[in-house]
Parts: C-alpha cells; structure tokens; sequence
C-alpha cells in the first residue's frame, strides 16, 4: 500500500512541476493579460514559482504539507481568475473553461487532504501520521 501512496504523489504532483515552466512563457503572459490578471508580470511568474515549489515538496514528501498550502495559494486565485466559464460566449470555449474549472476544484480537494493528512509512507519527512 506504502507504494499506491507514493505513485499518487507522483502522479499528482507532475501536473504542477511540468507546468510551471509554462508561466515563464511569453503566452502565458499574453493570456494572463488578456483575462485581466492583476500586475500579471509579477503574478504569473509567482505562480509558476508556487506550482514548482508545492508540487516538488509534494512529489518528494519533504515538507508536504507546506507544499499543498502552497499549491493552494496557487489554484485558488487561478481557478478564479483563469477559468471563468461563466463568463464566455462561445459554447466551446465555456465548456473547457468549465472543464479546467471542475479539475481545478478536484486539485484543490486533493492539496486539502495532502495538508492534513501529510506526505504518506516513502517520503522524506519524518513527521507524516501515515508512515509505518
């Protein structure tokens, strides 16, 4: 079981630390601008800094916890900001803001339980209530 645990921090936290690069980018930039982020020159590239930082801590258990706050801090605005389905008019378009929206929602679930109940078994923190 030790190992389940350890495949899912890994699988969970690859979306986080291969995206992150992305914010570096000149079109994440454009985008952020566009949907009206807030002084985006500072904030995206924060946010690739978060979603690097959360989902390494996450991917090594070192400090998880810290980590999923972290990834919370980034997915609370993003979902909020980014993926504001509601607001378009294009059926294709509201449906994958939508789409992004929900597995924003999903992530979120996923970083509340990592903060409470820690990294797991396999991890390089010595804290975790679930280590045996």
């Amino acid at each position: 079981m030790k190992y389940i645990l350890l495949l899912g921090r890994v699988l969970f936290s690859l979306i986080f630390i291969v995206k992150a690069v992305h914010h570096c980018s000149s079109e994440a930039m454009s985008h952020a601008i566009a949907v009206g982020v807030p002084v985006p020159y500072l904030f995206v590239p924060l946010s690739g800094l978060l979603s690097f930082l959360g989902g390494l801590s996450i991917l090594l258990g070192f400090k998880a916890r810290i980590g999923a706050w972290l990834l919370f801090v980034f997915l609370l605005p993003v979902t909020l900001i980014m993926h504001r389905f509601w607001e378009s008019q294009e059926g294709i378009v509201a449906m994958l803001q939508h789409l992004c929206f929900m597995k924003n929602l999903s992530l979120i679930g996923a970083v509340l339980m990592i903060a409470y109940f820690g990294s797991g078994p396999l991890s390089l923190s010595k804290s975790s209530p679930l280590k045996k």
